[in-house]
């Protein structure tokens, strides 16, 4: 750890993104909890900064900030792995895989893990029909999604066909792939990962149709539940299922796992978060806190946990 300390780090945040204003907000708590703990770190904005340029700051390891498209999706992890700088989380395919909704729950299906129902929309091939031909294979109501989005952008609950085609098309504003999947009517929990250890589980309550970005981020509302509930068998359970699609999908490191459980108790995986949230009230902060860990020592956790990694 003592090697650790004196490395310089960049800590990469806001970027081009939809979930740039989560971004920034994350980057700045996270370069505060590790200037905290004592590292020298440097806050950079990847929005019109060439990362070529990290090689003249002598930057020894960076911690990734970003969320979404750019950051979330393989291509920053690339480009680092490409110039030799360690780096925080996931590598490329971890990171890919885990970002694209459809592909990882074809992992989870290959993986024998739980997973709703759901159909892949390409933009491309989309003709009206296919929404009465969706919504008759999986049910009245779904879940719109684009593939490759987070922080619920994109997202909307559709009850009858012409709803899901109105919904395919604003979602195709942000991917050609979009994702239908099952409504499941239940509460959803969410499971926060570090290194190889799933974290306590947090169960969220809105009173929203289900948990979107204003439930995230600007309702006075939502309600976070940790410890969440559940008993001990089944909170263990939850983790255990976490812990196996975190590594289905290749990712590493630290992340989040998003879950439901539907109205049969059976537990729906929804996806694998490669770079969650880090603001001091966001969700895995919250779990490392039950677990023990203050902010400053949760990303210096992260930190120490990527050298280990990638020894």
């Amino acid at each position: 750890m003592k090697a650790l300390m004196s490395e310089k780090l960049a800590v990469l945040y806001g970027g081009t993104s939809a979930e740039r204003e989560v971004s920034l907000n994350s980057g700045k708590a996270v370069a505060n909890g590790l200037k905290q703990a004592g590292f020298d770190v440097q806050l950079i904005d990847t929005q019109d900064y060439c990362l070529s340029d990290l090689a003249k700051l002598n930057i020894d390891r960076v911690f990734i900030a970003l969320h979404g498209r750019g950051g979330e999706d393989g291509c920053v992890q690339g480009a680092l792995q490409y110039m030799n700088i360690p780096y925080t989380g996931s590598d490329v395919l971890g990171s890919a895989l885990s970002m694209d909704k459809i592909r990882s729950k074809q992992v989870f299906q290959a993986m024998g893990l739980p997973t709703a129902a759901f159909a892949m929309v390409e933009k491309a091939q989309y003709q009206r029909e296919t929404a009465d031909k969706v919504l008759q294979q999986l049910g009245n109501v779904v879940m719109v999604k684009p593939a490759n989005e987070g922080s619920s952008i994109g997202m909307s609950k559709v009850n009858n066909a012409e709803e899901l085609h109105q919904a395919l098309i604003a979602a195709f504003a942000y991917d050609h792939q979009v994702l239908v999947e099952a409504w499941i009517q239940g509460p959803e929990y969410t499971v926060a990962i570090l290194g190889q250890t799933a974290l306590p589980v947090i169960h969220m309550e809105t009173p929203h149709d289900f948990y979107d970005y204003a439930a995230k981020y600007s309702s006075n509302s939502t309600q976070y539940h940790c410890p969440c509930g559940l008993s001990r068998e089944d909170e263990t359970e939850l983790q255990s299922i976490a812990l196996k699609a975190f590594n289905a999908t290749g990712a590493k490191g630290w992340g989040r796992v998003d879950v439901m459980r539907d109205e049969q108790g059976q537990w729906q995986l929804l996806e694998v978060n490669t770079v969650p949230g880090m603001t001091e009230t966001s969700l895995v902060p919250k779990a490392a806190k039950v677990h023990g860990l203050n902010f400053s020592e949760l990303v210096t956790e992260i930190v120490a946990i990527s050298a280990q990694d990638r020894a």
